[in-house]
Order: structure tokens, then C-alpha cells, then sequence
């Protein structure tokens, strides 16, 4: 286990000074590249071995929201490594007013084409498997059934692209949530107020600059405390690249989401 200190840029932040649900993923993957650098693995080690983690799915539960200059804490540590190729980390963030989010990251060890391949015994060794707290899940959901669904299309800029020249994992919560948005927009609703409980996402095929992107987004259950949950399809084409699911509410309810309205 590792205890990484983390800060969120003041773009980070709507304009309600509430830090964004994509921009606490790419915290999580600060502290996960913070915690691989203590293990001896920095960014730069990989690049030297021609080997990557990439991620395949990833679960965030959120616990408050923090204001800018919070100084923060990731905590790190891997809870399971299988056949060398498949690795799931623990991420959690703490600030002076408690938790703040927490992460269960699925990642896979590829080569420098992306290909599946097992890990190098001294990769493997430095990440020796702990146990410390449960993995993240999603809040219970009562599901919904026939709920319209709402269309946003556009073009990947050159400029999302990361290090291995696609888009970052990040970026598909910033899109989910702009989907919501523009639906919110639509019927009325404030899409300041949009409060990020908890996201799943399960990624299939990565996205690269140029490329016209459809998100379907749809009503798909609703939560014990009155949130509602979206899901939401990144495709190319014919081609699904990510599942994304997002729980949300607006801040400031009390009971039943007014979110319920995009069904």
C-alpha cells in the first residue's frame, strides 16, 4: 500500500466549485501511476520495456464533494493479479473532510502493439497482492425498462489523445456526462446541479482522433435514496467501444431525482 499526495487542477471544477466525476478518474489514475512509480515502475520503465497496463473496466463510488485546494491523499494497492496479465488495483481519496471517492481499477498487461502478454517475473513481484478493504460496487438498482434514448454525436480531437494514441479512459465519463447534460438541457433542467454518485465503465475497443462517436444514453434504473442511473453506449460506427453506466442525482434533492424526466 501506498499513500500518494494528489491535488485537482482548478479546471477541475463546474461552476458550481464542484470537482467533476471525469476529472476525479484521471485523479484515480495519478495515484495508480503514483503508486506503480513507489513500486519502482514509473511511466518511464514501461516505455524502456515496450509493456503497458491499459484499463478494461473501472468502478467509482463518491462519498462528498471537495472544494479547490483540499489537499488530498490517493491510497493505492493491488488486490489481485491472475496469469500475470490481469490486474485489479484499489484506489481510494481522502481529504481533510474524509473520503472524498473511492476506485476498483481493472487493468491488463499488454506489449507496445497492445497485445495481451504475461507480465515479467520482476513486474509481477513488485506488485505483491494485499488485502485491505472490499472492492468498490455500484449502489443496489431497481431496474427500468423502455426508456427513450438520447443521441450525441461528434468528431475526436487530435488533442484527447494520451500515450498510447487513443483516448484516455477518463474522457468517456466527461462524455457520458456532457450526454446527460444536453438531455437535461433539453427538459428544462439545470445542468449544473448534475451530482455524481457513483460510475462503471467496461471499455471494448479505444477510440482515436477523427473518429465520429455516438453516445446512446438511456434511463436504465433508479437507487434506493431516489438517484437515477444511466447507461450510456460509445460507439463508432458499428462498432461499441464502452459501456459507460453513471449514477446521478441533482444537488440539493431530497428524494426522488428530477432526472427521473429523461425517461
Amino acid at each position: 500500500m501506498f499513500d500518494v499526495p494528489v491535488s485537482l487542477p482548478r479546471s477541475a471544477f463546474s461552476p458550481r466549485e464542484a470537482a467533476r466525476a471525469g476529472d476525479l478518474w484521471r485523479l484515480f489514475q495519478d495515484v495508480a501511476v503514483g503508486g506503480s512509480t513507489a513500486a519502482g515502475w514509473p511511466p518511464e520503465r514501461y516505455r524502456a520495456e515496450g509493456v503497458s497496463f491499459i484499463v478494461r473496466a473501472m468502478t467509482v463510488t463518491h462519498h462528498r464533494e471537495t472544494l479547490y485546494g483540499e489537499p488530498l491523499v490517493g491510497r493505492t494497492w493491488p488486490s489481485r493479479f491472475r496469469r500475470g496479465m490481469f490486474f485489479r488495483r484499489e484506489c481510494r481519496v481522502e481529504g481533510e473532510g474524509g473520503p472524498v471517492a473511492s476506485a476498483t481499477q481493472e487493468w491488463v498487461h499488454v506489449t507496445a502493439d497492445l497485445k495481451l502478454a504475461p507480465a515479467s517475473p520482476a513486474l509481477a513481484d513488485a506488485f505483491a497482492v494485499e488485502e485491505h478493504e472490499p472492492s468498490v460496487a455500484l449502489p443496489a438498482l431497481e431496474r427500468i425498462e423502455g426508456a427513450r434514448v438520447h443521441t450525441f454525436e461528434f468528431e475526436c480531437w487530435h488533442s484527447w489523445m494520451d500515450p498510447l494514441d487513443h483516448v484516455n479512459h477518463p474522457a468517456y465519463v466527461d462524455w457520458a456526462d456532457e450526454a446527460t447534460a444536453r438531455a437535461m438541457a433539453a427538459e428544462g433542467l439545470d445542468p449544473v446541479a448534475l451530482q455524481a454518485v457513483a460510475e462503471e465503465a467496461r471499455f471494448q475497443s479505444g477510440v482515436v482522433a477523427r473518429e465520429a462517436v455516438r453516445l446512446e444514453t438511456q434511463v436504465v434504473g433508479n437507487a434506493a435514496d431516489g438517484a437515477v442511473a444511466l447507461s450510456h453506449r460509445v460507439a463508432v460506427g458499428e462498432r461499441t467501444c464502452a459501456k459507460v453506466l453513471t449514477v446521478r442525482r441533482l444537488r440539493g434533492e431530497d428524494g426522488p431525482s428530477a432526472l427521473a424526466r429523461l425517461r
